[in-house]
C-alpha cells in the first residue's frame, strides 16, 4: 500500500497529461471548406465576389502562435461576382491579367495573440507579381481535426496594380476592397 502512494502522482499526472487535448500544428486548406470573398464599390453600388479556387498549408499551434506560417494559393481566373460583364472583365489585363499572374498568394510569417481566439496574420501578400506586406486579423477556433479561420482585410487595390489604364483611378471602381475569410482547413 505504501509503495502505491508514491506512484500515484505520477500517476495522476500521466493521466492527466493523456486527457488534455492535443491539437494538430499542420492543417490542410482547400476550396469548398469555406468562402474566400472580396467586396468592392463600382459607380457607388456595393458588389461581392468570391474565388471559386484556392489550397494552402498553416502551421499553428494555439499554443505556440509565433513559430506558425502558413501558405494560401489563390486562383485569380476563378474569381465569380454574379455579374457576367465584371466576371468577363476580372481575368483581363486591366484587372487581375492571370495569363501572365495566375495566382495570388498570402505567405504568412507568423501569428501575433491578440487575446482569446484573435489573432494578426503578419505577412506579404502578392498579387499580380507586387508583393507587400499585410496584416489579417482573424479569429482561430480549433476542435478536434478542424482549424476554422475567419477574418476581414482592407486593401488598396491600385498598390497591386489591379484595375490599371481607365480603372486606375475610384472615378468607376473604389480602390478600397475588403477581403473576407471563413473558411475551415483540416488536420493531417
Amino acid at each position: 500500500m505504501r509503495t502505491f502512494h508514491k506512484f500515484l502522482p505520477v500517476a495522476t499526472m500521466a493521466g492527466l497529461l493523456l486527457s488534455t487535448p492535443t491539437f494538430a500544428a499542420d492543417w490542410t486548406l482547400a476550396a469548398g471548406n469555406g468562402t474566400l470573398g472580396f467586396t468592392g464599390t463600382q459607380t457607388g453600388k456595393t458588389f461581392e465576389g468570391y474565388f471559386e479556387k484556392y489550397d494552402g498549408t498553416i502551421n499553428f499551434d494555439p499554443a505556440h502562435p509565433e513559430a506558425g506560417h502558413a501558405k494560401i494559393t489563390i486562383d485569380m481566373a476563378s474569381a465569380t461576382t454574379g455579374d457576367s460583364q465584371r466576371d468577363g472583365a476580372l481575368p483581363g489585363q486591366d484587372w487581375f491579367d492571370v495569363k501572365a499572374f495566375p495566382s495570388a498568394v498570402f505567405e504568412v510569417k507568423d501569428f501575433k495573440v491578440k487575446g482569446g481566439n484573435a489573432y494578426d496574420a503578419e505577412g506579404t501578400l502578392t498579387i499580380k507579381g507586387v508583393s507587400k506586406p499585410a496584416v489579417l486579423p482573424l479569429s482561430i477556433d480549433i476542435s478536434s481535426s478542424t482549424l476554422h479561420a475567419k477574418g476581414h482585410l482592407q486593401l488598396v487595390r491600385s498598390v497591386f496594380n489591379v484595375g490599371v489604364g481607365p480603372w486606375a483611378t475610384s472615378q468607376w471602381v473604389a480602390l478600397e476592397v475588403g477581403v473576407d475569410v471563413d473558411v475551415t482547413a483540416h488536420g493531417g
